[in-house]
C-alpha cells in the first residue's frame, strides 16, 4: 500500500477524524456512487445506519452532523464549520435534505439516521450502513463504510482485506518497517524527510509538495491562533471552559516570566496544543494529524521549533513534517491510528511518536536518532486508554495533547543525548502497541463505557 504524507495530514473540521471527517467522507462518497449509477432523482428514501463506537459515541463527536453535511455534498476540507449548526437545524426543522445540493429529499433524522448502539459490523468498530430506496420501497443502493482512523474511509470489500487501501503507484524507495526505512538511509545517504520527498514525488513534483506542507504548516498555525482568540464555552453539556484564550493572554502580559522561570517554554507549548484542541472540540477547522483527537501535538511541537528553536525556517518545516509522515505511515500500515480500535495510544501516542521523530530530524538528528525519539514517543504511552467524559472530544483529550506534546519533545531531547542504539526498536513498540489495542477492553476503546467516561460526573 502506498501512502502519502498527504493521507495522513488533511484539513479538515473537529471534533473527530474517525467520527466526524471519516463518516462525512462516506455519506459524500455513498450518494456520489448513486448520483454516478443515474439514479439519484430515483431516490425516495434513504437510511443511514451507524454501529459499535460510531452508535456509543457519534453523537458527542458530531457523527449525526457530519452524515448530515456529507449526503449534502460537503467535504471534511472545504466546509465552512460556522454553517453546519444552521444547516443541521434547518434539515432538523423541515424534515428535508438535498442530496449533493441536487435532489431535495423527505428526511427526518430521528428516523432516517439511526445509532444501532447494541451492534457492530464485522471488520471494524466505526461501521456504517447506507441504504437508497425507490417509490416502491425497492432497495436501489446499498453500502457498508468503515471510517478506520485519521479520516480514511473504506468499503467493506477492501475492509474484509486487512483494510488495505490498493494504490498501485510504484514508489523509488517502498518501506514498510522502520528497519526498512534505516536500511534504505544507509544505503543511499539519505535522511528520513528525504526518501519521503523521493517517495512522495511518484505524485506530484518537489516544488507541489513543499507548496502543500507549508500549506498544512499555515493551517496548523491558523488553528493555534483561533484556539487563542475564540473564547468561550465548548458545546456538548459538559460546559468544558476554553483556557487557551486566558492562558495566552497571561503569557503575553508576563514576557519577563520566561527568564525567571525557563519552563515557562513548557507553559507555551501546552497552550499551542491546548489551543488546536479547544479549536477542534468546537468543531473547528484544524489538520488531522494523524488523527483529530491528537490533532493539537504536531502543531503545537512544530510550532516549538519555529519559535524556540534557533535557524528555524520552511525548510526545516518540510523536513518535520516529512519526517512525521514517514513515522506515521508505519503505525498505519502496521497497527492503527483509530481510538475505536486500539485505544489514545494509537492516536495521541502515534502523534507523540510523529512530532519527536520530526523534531529530531530538524535538530539535526541522523536517523538512528529519529528512530529511536519516535520509539520513545511511543513506548510511554503503551495502554493509553480511550475514554472521553460524555462521548465528547474534550475530557481527557485536550490536556492530553498538551501532555503529549511536551512528553514528544523530551523524547526528542533523550534521542539526542544518545548515539541511536536502544534496546527497543520502533519495530517492536509498533508490534507491542497493537497486540496492547488487540487485548484492551472494548469499554476502554473510544465506547464512553469505561475508565473517567463512567467515572466523572458529567454535569
Amino acid at each position: 500500500m502506498a501512502i502519502s504524507v498527504f493521507d495522513l495530514f488533511t484539513i479538515g473540521i473537529g471534533p473527530s477524524s474517525s467520527h466526524t471527517v471519516g463518516p462525512m467522507r462516506a455519506a459524500r462518497r455513498f450518494v456520489t456512487r448513486v448520483d454516478a449509477a443515474g439514479k439519484l432523482a430515483d431516490v425516495r428514501r434513504l437510511e443511514c445506519e451507524l454501529f459499535g463506537s460510531l452508535a456509543m459515541t457519534g453523537k458527542g463527536h458530531g457523527t449525526d452532523r457530519a452524515v448530515l453535511m456529507g449526503l449534502e455534498g460537503e467535504e471534511p476540507e472545504t466546509i465552512d464549520p460556522p454553517s453546519v449548526e444552521g444547516r443541521v437545524a434547518a434539515i432538523r426543522e423541515r424534515r428535508q435534505i438535498s442530496l449533493l445540493g441536487k435532489t431535495r429529499l423527505a428526511f427526518d433524522p430521528e428516523k432516517d439516521l439511526l445509532f444501532r448502539r447494541r451492534e457492530s459490523l464485522p471488520y471494524h468498530p466505526n461501521g456504517m450502513r447506507f441504504s437508497a430506496f425507490d417509490a416502491a420501497g425497492e432497495l436501489l443502493e446499498q453500502r457498508v463504510y468503515y471510517s478506520v482512523g485519521g479520516g480514511f474511509v473504506v468499503n467493506d470489500g477492501v475492509a474484509s482485506a486487512d483494510l488495505l487501501v490498493a494504490d498501485a503507484t510504484r514508489l523509488p524507495h517502498p518501506f514498510r518497517s522502520g528497519n526498512q526505512l534505516l536500511e534504505i538511509c544507509a544505503e543511499h545517504g539519505l535522511e528520513i524527510w528525504q526518501v519521503m520527498m523521493r517517495n512522495e514525488e511518484a505524485w506530484r513534483d518537489e516544488a507541489e509538495i513543499r507548496r502543500r506542507l507549508l500549506a498544512i504548516a499555515a493551517a496548523m498555525l491558523a488553528s493555534i491562533q483561533a484556539g487563542c482568540r475564540n473564547d468561550g464555552i465548548l458545546p456538548g453539556g459538559l460546559k468544558v471552559k476554553r483556557r487557551a484564550p486566558r492562558l495566552y493572554r497571561e503569557l503575553m502580559e508576563r514576557p519577563e516570566d520566561s527568564l525567571k522561570d525557563p519552563l515557562t517554554t513548557l507553559d507555551w507549548i501546552g497552550l499551542f496544543a491546548m489551543a488546536v484542541n479547544e479549536e477542534n472540540a468546537a468543531g473547528g477547522r484544524v489538520v488531522t494529524a494523524p488523527t483529530n483527537g491528537a490533532a493539537g501535538i504536531v502543531p503545537a511541537v512544530l510550532e516549538y521549533y519555529r519559535r524556540f528553536v534557533p535557524g528555524a525556517s520552511d525548510d526545516g518545516v518540510v523536513k518535520f513534517l516529512l519526517t512525521a509522515g514517514a513515522i506515521g505511515l508505519l503505525f498505519k500500515e502496521n497497527a492503527s491510528i483509530s481510538g475505536a480500535e486500539v485505544g489514545c495510544q494509537g492516536e495521541v501516542g502515534v502523534a507523540c511518536s510523529m512530532a519527536a521523530g520530526g523534531l529530531t530530524a530538524v535538530v539535526g538528528g541522523p536517523p538512528g536518532q529519529v528512530e529511536n525519539a519516535a520509539e520513545i514517543g511511543m513506548e510511554h504511552n503503551l495502554g493509553l486508554t480511550c475514554d472521553p467524559v460524555g462521548g465528547l472530544v474534550q475530557i481527557p483529550c485536550i490536556e492530553r495533547n498538551a501532555m503529549g506534546a511536551v512528553k514528544a519533545i523530551e523524547a526528542s531531547r533523550l534521542a539526542r543525548r544518545g548515539d541511536g542504539s536502544h534496546k527497543v526498536s520502533l519495530d517492536k513498540v509498533i508490534k507491542t502497541m497493537r497486540q496492547t489495542g488487540m487485548d484492551m477492553k472494548t469499554k476502554y476503546k473510544e465506547t464512553s463505557r469505561g475508565g473517567l467516561a463512567i467515572n466523572v460526573i458529567e454535569c
